[in-house]
């Protein structure tokens, strides 16, 4: 019995954190370029359950009586990196990708990586996300990976990524792609840090135009529901085998 009551706290456990993982989606479901992700779950391995019972030459031996699982635990949280819908905004600097790859920009010491394309020009002039973070550009005369100076919102990317001032291509998008999209892990704000990127393949961005997120709310909602009842289901088999052990406790257990 105090077996099954672990089995239980482990399936509770499991299914909270996938609650968490649902709610999270359902909350970006209107963050620009934010990808969904999935929770998996998975059976502890089992394990061989045996007494001594059996005696054989006059002693008493292991005797396998059969295996136990104890429950679920978190296989894998992986990220949904499926193609939102994209929605025109005829605002140039509002960026959308379509298809694979990522934006590029720097984040504190570090180039991270990210789907959000509804940028801004900064009071000094340079292209910077909603939080701040520069925008990343290849200079076209040293190969240097650089903050975008653009001057005002006038400015016209091109079908080669390149960032058009007055006329003037000084900077290409330093658009990024990676060969396993396992290796990016999401670090908030909608960004993510991986290792390896190769820059301005076949990326193209849009200007004036944002990607939703992929986030089917329908979907979300469902897989909520189902979450949810079968934690109800696992709180009331806690509760059953609480009262179980409370009568064995004190009543079967009574000295009469």
């Amino acid at each position: 019995m105090i077996r099954s009551l672990y089995t239980a706290v482990s399936g509770m456990i499991t299914l909270e954190n996938k609650q968490a993982t649902i709610t999270n989606n359902i909350t970006n479901a209107n963050t620009t370029g934010f990808k969904g992700d999935t929770l998996s779950m998975k059976s502890f391995d089992e394990v061989l359950i045996q007494n001594k019972d059996k005696i054989s030459g006059g002693h008493n031996v292991k005797n396998p009586i059969g295996t136990l699982s104890l429950g679920t635990k978190i296989d894998s949280i992986d990220t949904r990196f499926t193609q939102g819908l994209l929605k025109s905004t005829n605002k140039p600097t509002d960026l959308a990708i379509d298809g694979r790859g990522f934006f590029a920009v720097k984040s504190g010491d570090q180039t991270v990586f990210t789907r959000d394309g509804s940028f801004r020009v900064k009071n000094d002039g340079y292209l910077v996300t909603n939080g701040g973070d520069p925008v990343l550009g290849i200079n076209k005369s040293t190969g240097a990976m650089e903050p975008i100076f653009v001057g005002t919102d006038n400015f016209v990317i091109d079908n080669n990524n390149g960032v058009n001032v007055n006329g003037k291509s000084t900077h290409s998008l330093a658009l990024a792609d990676f060969k396993d999209y396992k290796t990016l892990k999401k670090v908030g704000d909608n960004q993510y840090t991986s290792e390896n990127p190769v820059y301005n393949t076949q990326v193209l961005a849009n200007q004036g135009a944002l990607e939703q997120s992929n986030i089917n709310l329908s979907n979300e909602m469902v897989e909520m529901i189902t979450t949810m009842r079968s934690f109800e289901t696992n709180q009331k088999m806690i509760q059953t085998i609480d009262e179980s052990l409370g009568k064995a406790a004190n009543e079967v257990g009574a000295v009469r």
